[in-house]
């Protein structure tokens, strides 16, 4: 197995204020291998951000150990800060300034010489696809353009793990192609990759591992594959005329039906074979005089994951 380079045991973050205590990590336990893409997933306020802040060193743990790039979190900020990029929501550039130069002085503060930094600038420039506007003042770059001299700026000195937070929030669906591109050529080039976000798509397009949290605790990790899996099956949903109750009712106690539910006002079925469960529920509902309004098939996908975990669907979260 590859060397970890992130472990985390009992990480925890409590905010207080006068009146009360808020726990926005509750103790989380992480292990991420070198040279993945390491999805954290989960809706706003789940704890994602805080989560990555303290292990960019960026907030200090409220309690729990963990260890970054091999160093330890509490005793070794230093050593880790040399070994890691961090690319936020907000970014980090002066609207104000070409993006060439906010690369070579992002390389200078790294302690680059002036030649080396900017030797570096070109080198990210030209593999980020900014040619055409790295002399340009940030402050005319587009939304894409904007993200992807973030993280150049995150890659400047060429860093073993690469935090990346919400990196394509915002974007048109072009430029988080883009996005994606930029992060599977990290990947592909042994750069490790943490990556936070709420989007399922983002997450099963490009993470070999995600954990989900959710209140501050993770509730779900694994491959998205394995993930899917232990959903155990198709999901059938459906809705008739009438009260949903009804039909759910009719149709949980079958022997091919592992879990039921109602949700958002349809009933949702998990079943091993869909294309076997559906015309046995035709006939049940139809025997049982319930008028069918809508019936669809889909296989299991992170979000029916979320909610398997939490009771609550992560897309209706995240809106």
């Amino acid at each position: 197995m590859p060397e970890p380079v992130i472990e985390t045991t009992q990480l925890r973050r409590v905010f207080k204020s006068r009146k009360r205590e808020v726990q926005a990590v509750a103790g989380v336990d992480l292990t991420v291998s070198q040279g993945e893409i390491f999805g954290f997933l989960g809706p706003n306020g789940a704890g994602k951000t805080t989560t990555l802040r303290m292990l960019t060193t960026l907030l200090p743990p409220s309690g729990g150990n963990a260890r970054v790039a091999g160093f330890d979190l509490l005793t070794q900020p230093a050593q880790i800060r040399e070994r890691i990029g961090y690319v936020g929501q907000a970014g980090g550039s002066d609207r104000e300034i070409t993006g060439r130069r906010e690369l070579v002085f992002q390389g200078r503060l790294y302690g680059k010489s002036l030649a080396a930094a900017t030797s570096r600038a070109a080198e990210l420039i030209e593999m980020l696809e900014l040619e055409n506007c790295a002399d340009r003042s940030t402050g005319t770059y587009s939304g894409g353009q904007k993200r992807r001299l973030d993280i150049g700026l995150g890659l400047v000195h060429d860093p073993q793990l690469l935090f990346l937070d919400e990196p394509t929030t915002g974007l048109d669906p072009q430029s988080r192609a883009r996005v994606w591109d930029e992060v599977r050529r990290m990947h592909d080039r042994g750069t490790t990759v943490f990556l936070t976000t709420h989007y399922l798509d983002e997450a099963d397009a490009l993470c070999d591992r995600i954990a989900i949290i959710d209140y501050g605790k993770i509730v779900a990790e694994g491959t998205p594959e394995e993930l899917k899996r232990a959903v155990a099956g198709d999901v059938v949903s459906l809705s008739i005329d009438g009260d949903q109750q009804r039909a759910l009712d009719v149709l949980s106690d079958e022997p091919f039906v592992r879990e039921s539910r109602l949700e958002d006002g349809a009933v949702l079925l998990y079943v091993d074979r869909g294309e076997v469960a559906m015309p046995a529920i035709l006939r049940l509902l139809d025997g049982s005089g319930l008028r069918l309004v809508t019936i669809g098939l889909h296989r299991p996908s992170l979000d029916d994951v979320f909610l398997r975990q939490t009771g609550r669907s992560l897309r209706e979260v995240a809106a």
